[in-house]
Protein backbone atom coordinates (compact mmCIF):
# COMPACT_ATOMS: atom_id res chain seq x y z
CA UNK A 1 0.00 0.00 0.00
CA UNK A 2 1.22 3.49 -0.87
CA UNK A 3 0.91 5.61 2.26
CA UNK A 4 1.61 8.86 0.38
CA UNK A 5 -1.10 8.03 -2.16
CA UNK A 6 -3.59 7.48 0.67
CA UNK A 7 -2.60 10.80 2.26
CA UNK A 8 -2.94 12.60 -1.08
CA UNK A 9 -6.37 11.04 -1.68
CA UNK A 10 -7.52 12.12 1.78
CA UNK A 11 -6.19 15.64 1.29
CA UNK A 12 -7.81 16.01 -2.14
CA UNK A 13 -11.14 14.73 -0.81
CA UNK A 14 -10.98 17.17 2.10
CA UNK A 15 -10.12 20.10 -0.18
CA UNK A 16 -12.85 19.27 -2.70
CA UNK A 17 -15.46 18.91 0.03
CA UNK A 18 -14.39 22.20 1.61
CA UNK A 19 -14.52 23.93 -1.78
CA UNK A 20 -18.03 22.62 -2.47
CA UNK A 21 -19.30 23.79 0.93
CA UNK A 22 -17.60 27.18 0.54
CA UNK A 23 -19.10 27.70 -2.93
CA UNK A 24 -22.56 26.71 -1.65
CA UNK A 25 -22.34 29.23 1.21
CA UNK A 26 -21.06 32.02 -1.02
CA UNK A 27 -23.69 31.31 -3.65
CA UNK A 28 -26.45 31.33 -1.04
CA UNK A 29 -25.23 34.73 0.22
CA UNK A 30 -25.14 36.23 -3.27
CA UNK A 31 -28.56 34.82 -4.08
CA UNK A 32 -30.07 36.13 -0.85
CA UNK A 33 -28.82 39.60 -1.81
CA UNK A 34 -30.83 39.18 -5.04
CA UNK A 35 -33.88 37.79 -3.20
CA UNK A 36 -33.44 34.29 -4.65
CA UNK A 37 -32.95 30.84 -3.20
CA UNK A 38 -30.45 28.41 -4.75
CA UNK A 39 -33.23 26.24 -6.29
CA UNK A 40 -34.85 29.35 -7.81
CA UNK A 41 -31.51 30.44 -9.27
CA UNK A 42 -30.95 26.98 -10.76
CA UNK A 43 -34.33 27.21 -12.51
CA UNK A 44 -33.35 30.60 -13.97
CA UNK A 45 -29.96 29.19 -15.00
CA UNK A 46 -31.56 26.20 -16.71
CA UNK A 47 -33.96 28.46 -18.58
CA UNK A 48 -31.12 30.76 -19.66
CA UNK A 49 -29.24 27.71 -20.95
CA UNK A 50 -32.35 26.63 -22.92
CA UNK A 51 -32.86 29.97 -24.68
CA UNK A 52 -35.40 31.13 -22.11
CA UNK A 53 -37.94 28.32 -22.55
CA UNK A 54 -38.12 24.75 -21.29
CA UNK A 55 -40.82 22.20 -20.43
CA UNK A 56 -41.44 22.14 -16.70
CA UNK A 57 -40.91 18.36 -16.62
CA UNK A 58 -37.49 18.73 -18.24
CA UNK A 59 -36.40 21.29 -15.66
CA UNK A 60 -37.56 18.91 -12.93
CA UNK A 61 -35.57 16.03 -14.47
CA UNK A 62 -32.42 18.13 -14.82
CA UNK A 63 -32.54 18.99 -11.12
CA UNK A 64 -33.72 15.57 -9.92
CA UNK A 65 -36.98 16.98 -8.55
CA UNK A 66 -40.56 15.84 -8.90
CA UNK A 67 -42.89 17.75 -11.20
CA UNK A 68 -44.90 18.82 -8.15
CA UNK A 69 -41.81 20.28 -6.45
CA UNK A 70 -40.82 22.07 -9.65
CA UNK A 71 -44.34 23.44 -10.03
CA UNK A 72 -44.04 24.97 -6.55
CA UNK A 73 -40.69 26.55 -7.43
CA UNK A 74 -42.09 27.96 -10.65
CA UNK A 75 -45.16 29.34 -8.84
CA UNK A 76 -42.90 31.20 -6.40
CA UNK A 77 -40.86 32.64 -9.30
CA UNK A 78 -44.13 33.73 -10.97
CA UNK A 79 -45.31 35.37 -7.73
CA UNK A 80 -42.28 37.68 -7.49
CA UNK A 81 -43.12 41.23 -8.51
CA UNK A 82 -42.32 41.56 -11.35
CA UNK A 83 -42.51 37.84 -12.28
CA UNK A 84 -39.22 36.17 -13.18
CA UNK A 85 -40.90 33.38 -15.15
CA UNK A 86 -44.27 32.58 -16.62
CA UNK A 87 -45.92 29.35 -17.72
CA UNK A 88 -47.32 28.77 -21.19
CA UNK A 89 -49.15 25.79 -22.60
CA UNK A 90 -47.41 24.24 -25.56
CA UNK A 91 -49.20 24.75 -28.86
CA UNK A 92 -48.27 21.25 -30.02
CA UNK A 93 -49.53 19.56 -26.83
CA UNK A 94 -51.92 21.50 -24.59
CA UNK A 95 -51.16 19.10 -21.70
CA UNK A 96 -47.48 20.17 -21.70
CA UNK A 97 -46.39 23.39 -20.02
CA UNK A 98 -43.28 25.40 -20.83
CA UNK A 99 -41.65 27.69 -18.33
CA UNK A 100 -40.58 30.94 -19.98
CA UNK A 101 -37.94 33.29 -18.60
CA UNK A 102 -39.20 36.88 -18.48
CA UNK A 103 -36.98 39.89 -19.19
CA UNK A 104 -36.91 40.55 -15.44
CA UNK A 105 -35.88 36.94 -14.81
CA UNK A 106 -33.03 37.22 -17.29
CA UNK A 107 -31.93 40.52 -15.73
CA UNK A 108 -31.87 38.93 -12.26
CA UNK A 109 -29.93 35.91 -13.54
CA UNK A 110 -27.37 38.13 -15.30
CA UNK A 111 -26.99 40.32 -12.19
CA UNK A 112 -26.24 37.32 -9.97
CA UNK A 113 -23.83 35.91 -12.53
CA UNK A 114 -22.06 39.28 -12.81
CA UNK A 115 -21.62 39.45 -9.01
CA UNK A 116 -20.21 35.94 -8.89
CA UNK A 117 -17.84 36.55 -11.80
CA UNK A 118 -16.63 39.78 -10.18
CA UNK A 119 -15.54 37.82 -7.13
CA UNK A 120 -13.63 35.38 -9.37
CA UNK A 121 -12.10 38.36 -11.20
CA UNK A 122 -10.82 39.75 -7.88
CA UNK A 123 -9.41 36.36 -6.92
CA UNK A 124 -7.73 35.94 -10.31
CA UNK A 125 -6.28 39.46 -10.14
CA UNK A 126 -4.25 38.27 -7.14
CA UNK A 127 -2.64 35.55 -9.25
CA UNK A 128 -0.20 35.85 -12.08
CA UNK A 129 -1.17 34.77 -15.58
CA UNK A 130 0.77 31.49 -15.35
CA UNK A 131 -0.83 30.68 -11.98
CA UNK A 132 -4.31 31.33 -13.39
CA UNK A 133 -3.67 29.12 -16.41
CA UNK A 134 -2.22 26.39 -14.18
CA UNK A 135 -5.24 26.49 -11.88
CA UNK A 136 -7.67 26.35 -14.80
CA UNK A 137 -5.62 23.58 -16.42
CA UNK A 138 -5.58 21.44 -13.27
CA UNK A 139 -9.30 21.87 -12.73
CA UNK A 140 -10.07 21.09 -16.38
CA UNK A 141 -7.82 18.03 -16.27
CA UNK A 142 -9.48 16.78 -13.08
CA UNK A 143 -12.94 17.27 -14.55
CA UNK A 144 -12.04 15.60 -17.85
CA UNK A 145 -10.47 12.65 -16.06
CA UNK A 146 -13.47 12.18 -13.75
CA UNK A 147 -15.97 12.42 -16.61
CA UNK A 148 -13.98 10.01 -18.77
CA UNK A 149 -13.01 7.44 -16.15
CA UNK A 150 -16.10 7.64 -13.94
CA UNK A 151 -19.01 8.79 -16.13
CA UNK A 152 -22.32 9.43 -14.44
CA UNK A 153 -25.03 7.31 -16.06
CA UNK A 154 -27.63 9.18 -18.08
CA UNK A 155 -30.34 8.64 -15.45
CA UNK A 156 -28.33 10.44 -12.79
CA UNK A 157 -26.61 13.18 -14.77
CA UNK A 158 -27.63 16.81 -14.71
Amino acid sequence: MDEQLDQDVGQLWSLLFTIVLDVEKRLANYLAAHQLTPPQFYVLKTLAEHNGRCPIGEIARVHHLTNATMTGLVKRLEAIDPPLVMREQRESDRRSVDVVLTAEGMERFVAVQADLLQQVRVLFSLLGGAERRDLIGYLARYLQFMQTEFPVDAKNSS
